[in-house]
């Protein structure tokens, strides 16, 4: 099955770290002020939805499905779902954190919602990954900077990190108490998370966060 490719309207500071990730059989979801990054990504859309509020609507020979301006669902958890009913298993977000906090927010919410129904994602952003660590171990090389496990759906217990700076053992992270930030790798080593009960949002650096290529 394709992987699929959501993609919003946040900015992209570099393109080319991004583009690194898209592979040609992707199937490309583009939401309304998304398509300002098609050009940039060089990537054909295979669907396009949105209200237009924030874009035009390129009118072009692809499949759209045009929104209401005024719904519960934004452009972005509307593509993930429409996805999800045509039996995407895998996704990659894009250009859907930054910005406006309560969109990002919301985005990255869908990490969460994929994972209740057993899907792969992952949102790439200039200078990070995330995703949802829940069940199987989540593994980290040294191409990262740093990583952050936080608590953000309520239950993260019986954490475990081997190979990093900061180690846990059977630890718990609370939603009040977000102490697992900046954590980095050990030197020859790849760092794994696990989380046994509850989920954690695993947040990849590749690079000082204040620092762009």
């Amino acid at each position: 099955m394709r992987r699929c490719i959501i993609i919003g309207g946040a900015e992209i500071r570099n393109y080319t770290a991004v583009r690194d990730y898209l592979m040609a059989d992707d199937f490309n979801i583009f939401c309304d002020s998304g398509l300002r990054h098609q050009k940039a990504l060089d990537i054909q859309a295979d669907l396009i939805v949105g209200d237009f509020d924030s874009y035009s609507n390129p009118n072009a020979d692809v499949e759209t499905i045009v929104l209401p301006s005024e719904k519960d669902d934004t452009d972005t958890v509307f593509a993930a779902r429409e996805a999800i009913k045509r039996g995407f298993d895998d996704f990659l977000l894009i250009g859907v954190v930054g910005g406006r906090l309560d969109h990002t927010l919301g985005n990255v919410s869908i990490l969460l919602m994929l994972n209740s129904l057993g899907k792969k994602a992952k949102i790439i952003e200039d200078h990070s990954e995330m995703e949802i660590v829940s069940g199987e171990p989540v593994y980290i090389d040294n191409t990262f900077s740093y990583f952050s496990l936080l608590n953000i759906s309520g239950t993260a217990k019986g954490i475990t990190i081997e190979n990093a700076k900061y180690p846990l053992d059977n630890a718990e992270i609370t939603c009040e108490y977000q102490y697992g930030i900046s954590n980095e790798v050990l030197p020859g080593t790849v760092a794994k998370v696990s989380v046994d009960e509850g989920r954690g949002l695993l947040i990849k650096v590749r690079y000082d966060s204040g620092k762009f290529p």
